[in-house]
């Protein structure tokens, strides 16, 4: 029997300063293919090439990973400043209405990081420019020295609603993550249900309401040692159980 197929969403990535790439990072693809046990499938952020019909045809589901572009500040109604940059203005055309799709059609979407943002935004939310500037809050971004496992070693807890789907999901009401992130949600959107906050009150997981499969999203990166981690490893795991039912249902 074949495996899902999830298609991990790519980021341009220039090599040389000249050659420009398409690119996902190995951690997530590890996650997808040990932890979901799915077959990872690296879609280019290039909406002219990879149709939304087409890509919802072809993949089970849909991880809407991090990166160093922030989205837009036209998606959520503020104007371009130097706190919000650099862009990538191909993937908000690709993830936005993707994400939407996704969540009309039932097919399972898990958004990490940046893809935490796009999902808050595809659904009415605003976003700081920079959380580390706004009073009480820490400094979520990444530390600037250090190897990898000092970068995305856990630096804060996380608050989850009592009862709701996280918690319930995790077995806890309060986690340890990471947190290599500048952005943050500011006002979320209608059906953008918050149910897992900071030490200092940023937002750091969200569902979709009325989403008729799985559609949730953390604001950390759980694709790091998702498989060793048992918070990374149950969100990727409950991701998994809903792969390929939307499918099945039609």
């Amino acid at each position: 029997m074949s495996r899902p197929v999830v298609g991990i969403i790519g980021n341009i990535h220039v090599i040389n300063d000249q050659y420009v790439t398409q690119a996902a990072g190995r951690m997530n693809i590890e996650a997808v293919a040990r932890v979901c046990e799915a077959l990872p499938l690296i879609v280019p952020a290039l909406p002219d090439f990879v149709p939304i019909a087409d890509l919802m045809a072809s993949c089970d589901g849909f991880v809407f990973t991090g990166g160093r572009p922030n989205v837009h500040p036209s998606f959520y109604g503020q104007e371009e400043t130097e706190a919000h940059g650099p862009f990538d203005r191909d993937r908000d055309a690709l993830v936005l209405p993707l994400i939407r799709a996704c969540v009309e059609g039932g097919v399972p979407i898990l958004g990490l990081c940046r893809g935490f943002q796009e999902i808050a935004v595809a659904f009415g939310s605003t976003l700081h420019p920079e959380i580390r500037e706004l009073p009480g809050r820490m400094n979520h971004r990444m530390p600037p020295e250090g190897s990898l496992e000092e970068k995305f070693a856990l630096r804060h807890d996380v608050r989850l609603t009592p009862g709701g789907r996280f918690a319930q999901m995790f077995g806890a009401e309060v986690v340890r993550v990471n947190s290599l992130h500048g952005q943050g949600v500011c006002e979320p959107g209608e059906r953008v249900i918050i149910e897992g906050r900071a030490e200092d009150g940023t937002p750091e997981a969200l569902h979709i309401a009325g989403a008729p499969g799985f559609a949730m999203a953390v604001q950390w990166h759980a694709e790091w040692q998702a498989a060793e981690d048992p918070v990374s490893r149950a969100l990727f795991k409950s991701f998994a159980g809903e792969l390929g039912r939307a499918r099945k249902a039609a």
